[in-house]
């Protein structure tokens, strides 16, 4: 590991696309092949689950506050609670392998045999039945048990990002990097996952148009299998990292290291028992809910009115897709010739508030264009010759696109520096806290937000829910921006104390 604290002098070019000593490749590169794959993967999901749960019939983006406050959170701290006992046991290659393979098999088994059988498997009587008894206001209730095999994709797909890029890959990352390497190379390692997110777009585009008049289950069955593929790709640069390239020994942790890791229990309840004892940690728990929540209130707004301009599955599919490469591309940009760069000339605070500052602004200014189109009525033409409907969407996107960008190059990357000065113990229980469950929970805030006022104004519209919406997403900016100013001063007093 000392080598890697070497600080050769790169041309100005080379600093900033690959400020790589030529001896840190063998290591860096099956990283940045994890990161891509690993988000192709994540990246292929998410532009499929929304559609399949928002244009079912019957159904809306209502459901998506719902699936994520009710359903996703549970199923979350349940594979904490067992990823932590099993951590207990197994050592961290197996719950590797074991973690990405459960959740490829339960993709598989959607794509191969649930989904060709939905017609059959689908509870048509039951939810129709409570949809008498309940009634159209709680629509969004019943499409969840109605379209409970769309649910399930929905809740793998979410889980993947939690498990697999957060707490698999980060986790290893963060274990053999140090902080001055990580203001190096996390940046590289973002641009491999937004290269990814260009590539997962036309990909499937390719596909849902290939078999747009034929059946879409082949459209499914072949993102499946690209997945399925992806994923032993995955574990293979996995085991030929920690199994040949981490036992050499230039690359080899020290043996005290090594054996305090080991030795670390990892459980859920300890995870929370840190975190709340911990100021640093709870301040970085605050910045991960507070993201997940004020982008999640934002995003389902923003579908409602997608939904309505695209209200067909391939319109939608299509339109999400071509969304997803313009996220990559635009992060991609960012990550090469700002993100990195202002990482290391303007140092973590004030990377790290780029994010809340720019993904509030952006938030709120939609807000207000939806509120005065609700209250006013925006004239058809007056902004840019659009539609008020259509204007909303564009806005919305744009805000979406820009929101994503922020998480991938500043977000993320600030984030995980913020755990490599901390103890063995903090960065393992702490980190899957405040990862699996922290990030759950800011997305269940915000759903548990969501459902709670519409149930409460029982409209069963998103829609009806802006105005009251809009002071919240406020507050939990606030949060987030205090929460990094002293994240910040106890980082530069960790760095030191650490001598990293």
């Amino acid at each position: 590991m000392n080598n890697f604290s070497q600080t050769t002098a790169f041309s100005k070019w080379r600093e900033r696309f690959w400020p790589i000593h030529s001896f840190e490749i063998k290591k860096l590169l099956p990283l940045i092949l994890m990161k891509f794959f690993i988000s192709l993967v994540y990246s292929i999901l998410t532009c499929m689950k929304d559609t399949l749960v928002v244009t079912a019939n019957g159904s809306g983006p209502e459901v998506i506050p719902v699936l994520k406050g009710w359903i996703v959170l549970p199923c979350a701290i349940f594979a904490t609670i067992l990823y932590a006992k099993l951590a207990n046991v197994f050592k961290r290659s197996t719950l590797f392998y074991g973690t990405i393979g459960t959740l490829v098999l339960i993709l598989t088994l959607y794509g191969f045999v649930l989904y060709p059988n939905a017609d059959i498997l689908q509870p048509n009587q039951s939810a129709d039945w409570l949809l008498h008894k309940l009634g159209g206001k709680y629509g969004h209730w019943v499409s969840i048990y109605r379209y409970w095999i769309q649910s399930l994709f929905f809740v793998t797909a979410e889980l993947w990002a939690t498990l697999v890029i957060f707490l698999l890959f980060w986790g290893i990352t963060n274990s053999i990097t140090t902080v001055g390497e990580a203001k190096r190379t996390y940046t590289i390692l973002i641009a491999a996952g937004d290269v990814a997110t260009i590539m997962a777009g036309p990909l499937i585009l390719f596909y849902a148009k290939k078999f747009a008049h034929v059946n879409f289950l082949l459209t499914m069955q072949s993102m499946i299998g690209y997945v399925i593929v992806f994923s032993l790709i995955v574990m293979g640069l996995y085991y030929y990292l920690t199994e040949k390239v981490m036992k050499e020994k230039r690359f080899a942790l020290p043996e005290a290291l090594k054996k305090e890791e080991e030795k670390t229990k990892l459980s859920l309840a300890g995870g929370l028992k840190l975190i709340f004892s911990s100021k640093y940690l709870l301040s970085l728990a605050i910045m991960v809910v507070a993201y997940n929540l004020s982008i999640n209130l934002i995003e389902v707004t923003w579908k409602a009115h997608l939904k309505q301009l695209y209200p067909n599955a391939s319109d939608y599919q299509a339109f999400m897709s071509t969304l997803t490469t313009c996220v990559g591309v635009a992060a991609l940009f960012t990550v090469l010739f700002i993100g990195g760069g202002c990482i290391r000339i303007f140092g973590w605070h004030f990377s790290s508030q780029l994010s809340p500052v720019i993904i509030g602004s952006t938030g709120l200014l939609f807000f207000f264009f939806v509120l005065l189109n609700k209250h006013f009525a925006i004239p058809t033409g007056f902004l840019f010759g659009l539609s008020p409907l259509a204007f909303l969407v564009f806005l919305g996107a744009f805000q979406n696109v820009i929101s994503k960008v922020m998480k991938y190059s500043f977000f993320d990357p600030t984030k995980e520096m913020a755990f490599i000065p901390l103890d063995i113990e903090s960065k393992i229980k702490g980190k899957a806290a405040i990862d699996v469950v922290g990030s759950r929970f800011g997305k269940s805030g915000s759903a548990w937000i969501q459902v709670g006022l519409i149930d409460l104004l029982g409209t069963g519209s998103i829609l009806s829910i802006t105005h009251l919406l809009t002071p919240i997403i406020a507050a939990s900016i606030f949060c987030w921006i205090v929460s990094v100013k002293y994240v910040n001063k106890e980082f530069v007093k960790k760095q030191k104390e650490a001598s990293l």
